[in-house]
């Protein structure tokens, strides 16, 4: 039986000499596995419709095991993140996080806009990795994770100063600071940012600008909240970190005038 499903490739992986297995995300049925025969050829059908982070219409035949790709319909190539070694890296680190995150064949609408709208905006030109932060802060309820980020963890309270907490997986305000003695303070910028990153949808954000610092400090937390409560290290922070460390592979950019 031949299923049509719309989705992106958030995995190709050679499998012997001119096949493929794809893991694609997909709206109608999650996460699904196929194999892609022949696709390592240049000259088949599904040489450019099975690379990483395509976006298009899949037609995979079930079986008892794996499914097959038998034909794909492309919808976009997303040319420009493939283009740019500093956006591939952060879209690679977003599907690496659905990929991690999520079961085989448990659809969820809310995860394929997101990476909808992440690819989106990538390919528009917004910043790559503060997109990607967008994705990750919003993933950890699906990681099962639920910071309490609209008040105190400890008493409720909303006013205040605040930091954030990893034993409390959230905010705790001034008068609890005592309650976790490794808490990270923060000032009402990044309470407002860790506030959006998590609550505000990403298509209703525009073009936002942050300044590296800040960026670094967001990843951080997140990072640690995936690393110390899900038990997840993505890969993909691996290669991040080593760019970082290589400027002469960075583009220039312009400083930001402005943080929102």
């Amino acid at each position: 039986m031949l299923n049509k499903v719309e989705g992106f490739i958030i995995k190709s992986i050679p499998y012997g000499e001119t096949n493929k297995i794809v893991t694609i995300y997909s709206k109608e049925a999650g996460k699904i596995t196929a194999m892609a025969r022949g696709a390592k050829k240049p000259a088949s059908r599904l040489a450019a419709i099975t690379q990483t982070f395509t976006h298009g219409f899949f037609m995979i035949r079930a079986s008892r095991g794996m499914g097959s790709l038998e034909q794909g319909e492309l919808i976009s190539s997303v040319r420009h993140i493939r283009a740019d070694l500093e956006t591939t890296t952060y879209a690679g680190l977003v599907v690496e996080l659905i990929d991690r995150l999520t079961e085989s064949e448990q659809p969820n609408a809310g995860i394929f806009r997101l990476l909808e709208e992440a690819f989106h905006a990538m390919e528009e030109g917004y910043d790559a990795e503060a997109i990607s932060l967008f994705v990750q802060w919003k993933m950890l309820p699906v990681a099962g994770i639920h910071p309490i980020l609209h008040e105190c963890a400890n008493c409720g309270a909303t006013e205040g100063e605040f930091a954030f907490s990893f034993q409390q997986i959230g905010f705790l305000c001034h008068r609890c600071f005592g309650v976790d003695p490794y808490i990270i303070r923060l000032s009402p910028t990044q309470i407002k940012l860790i506030r959006m990153f998590y609550n505000v949808p990403l298509d209703q954000i525009g073009k936002l600008e942050l300044k590296k610092p800040t960026k670094t400090f967001m990843q951080k937390l997140v990072s640690t909240i995936y690393h110390e409560q899900v038990g997840i290290y993505l890969k993909s922070r691996k290669f991040i970190e080593q760019l970082e460390r290589t400027p002469e592979l960075q583009k220039p950019k312009e400083n930001p005038e402005n943080e929102g």
